[in-house]
């Protein structure tokens, strides 16, 4: 079901058609989940990757990229087929929180040509170069907290390649393919890039010349020996040391639009006045590549290894859990605690002790702490563990128990400007009737979309569930009336239409 919502202040119509063209569905998959569109993105450089269009997952009721590699001589492509389906297979596998998402791959041979598309996670947020770039513009100098939480995120998803069996190789790691989203969650793209060069070495014949450009402008982001039979994982490493040090600094300087030269990297290495953050970039940066350290090193440095792994073990193991404990339990419970009672202690036979008391802790700071570590902002670095999924809150609860919780004193927020100009809802209950999952699609007027989702019981009720989306969903009042009404009926028609089919069975 889909409603558009059109916008008080309407541009030119040449405008409104050129957005009508783009959205225009061009093509579909095989399976009827994707649906291509005519918008063009760029989701960093990938050799051999012919174009990259919008897309949508109807299933999941969100936008996707649609990629497509080319093959105009059959032969070629029949010779590397078996190859192309083992790749695609492996990248199919690969599950990071801080990684974007490879979703789906299949071949497609028609009388002039082949083609292989594959759909990957789109990241409309934008890269971190274009944030540096904004950052910059506004006369602003980078947080020091921001840095270190996102090198641990770009380091949580490098040692994961390299603990891959066998390992992943980036190869491709620069401002331009990491991704940054407005809550702050950091995803490195084009992790294909590195195997799409093995095996497709002369794929990419189109856009040469912006490839090359674009090489010439990342040259310093790539290791001395990159190319070389010798490199290896470590040529990643030097890569992220170039992306730290232009995080930390907003830009290295070049001259024009050459290079960027080895004493302009040199210089702004040495501009970091923090002693922790030199080390830590120029140890990365080590001309020998064996010198350089490994991610799983890097997470344990001094400069980034802030958050006690007891307590970050402790919070992933309450968010895998969270459906068996109330909204704002941390909270609640801190309540019930004597504020000068011992927490924890260290006792020491030489010198005095460290005492922890329950005043020590903000509940807080703890709740702010758990939501990040649900967002994947704290992963749990060198451990093999799958990202929890947030239970809905009516779910977590029963109706008894949602009466009786209560409800926190809100924080002042900003004044929500930004409007919904789409809105996408899909329903699909399973065999039973006894659960139906709900996708919500929010487009704003900025780009910077909304999707939620959860699972509603048949007892729940549709004006409960719609205005408690719609709370989630952080846009203004007066879209959230509309998108509540709009909930609210969906979901009354869907029941509707379940009962109905049921009853003729």
């Amino acid at each position: 079901m889909t409603m558009s919502v059109p916008e008080r202040k309407s541009g030119s119509e040449g405008k409104e058609e050129e957005s009508e063209d783009e959205s225009e569905i061009l093509e579909e998959s095989p399976c009827g989940r994707w649906q291509k569109r005519k918008e063009q993105v760029s989701q960093g450089n990938v050799p051999g990757v012919e174009s990259a269009s919008l897309a949508m997952d109807t299933e999941e009721g969100v936008e996707v990229v649609w990629n497509e590699v080319l093959f105009s001589d059959k032969k070629v492509f029949k010779a590397q087929e078996e190859k192309i389906k083992e790749m695609f297979e492996n990248l199919m596998q690969v599950e990071h929180p801080n990684i974007v998402k490879f979703h789906k791959y299949w071949l497609d041979m028609k009388e002039s040509q082949a083609r292989v598309i594959f759909i990957t996670e789109y990241m409309s947020s934008g890269s971190l170069k274009q944030f540096l770039k904004k950052t910059k513009k506004n006369h602003k100098t980078m947080n020091v907290k921001a840095w270190k939480r996102w090198c641990t995120q770009i380091l949580s998803a490098l040692s994961y390649l390299h603990s891959c069996d066998p390992p992943i190789i980036h190869g491709n790691l620069t401002c331009d393919t990491i991704f940054i989203q407005h809550n702050g969650l950091i995803k490195i793209g084009s992790v294909w890039h590195r195997l799409f060069v093995n095996v497709f070495p002369d794929a990419n014949v189109h856009g040469k010349g912006r490839q090359h450009r674009d090489e010439q402008r990342n040259l310093h982001f790539f290791a001395p020996e990159y190319g070389s039979s010798e490199d290896d994982y470590s040529i990643d490493i030097f890569s992220f040391g170039i992306c730290a040090l232009e995080m930390a600094v907003l830009e290295i300087q070049a001259n024009g639009d050459t290079a960027v030269s080895k004493e302009a990297i040199s210089s702004a290495g040495q501009s970091l006045e923090d002693p922790l953050m030199r080390e830590f970039t120029q140890s990365c940066l080590c001309h020998e590549a064996k010198l350089r350290p490994t991610a799983h090193d890097l997470l344990f440095h001094r400069v980034l290894f802030e958050v006690h792994s007891l307590k970050l073990l402790a919070a992933h193991c309450l968010i895998n859990n969270q459906y068996l404990l109330p909204e704002n339990c941390v909270e609640e419970k801190t309540k019930s605690f004597d504020p000068n009672a011992i927490m924890a202690e260290i006792k020491h036979d030489d010198r005095q002790g460290v005492q922890l008391k329950y005043s020590h802790v903000s509940p807080l700071e703890l709740d702010k702490f758990l939501e990040d570590v649900k967002n994947g902002i704290y992963p749990l670095m060198n451990f093999a563990s799958s990202r929890p999924h947030p239970v809905p809150r009516a779910l977590s609860l029963s109706q008894e128990q949602v009466e009786t919780v209560k409800t926190p004193t809100p924080e002042p927020q900003e004044t929500e400007t930004r409007k919904v100009v789409q809105m996408q809802c899909n329903l699909e209950s399973n065999e039973e009737g006894t659960k139906t999952h709900l996708s919500l699609f929010l487009r704003m007027d900025d780009k910077l979309h909304r999707q939620l989702s959860c699972d509603i019981l048949p007892t729940d009720s549709s004006k409960d569930l719609a205005s408690e989306l719609v709370h989630y969903a952080f846009i203004n009042e007066e879209d959230s009336e509309k998108v509540a009404g709009f909930l609210e009926d969906a979901i009354s028609r869907h029941r509707v239409r379940v009962l109905t089919s049921g009853s003729t069975q």
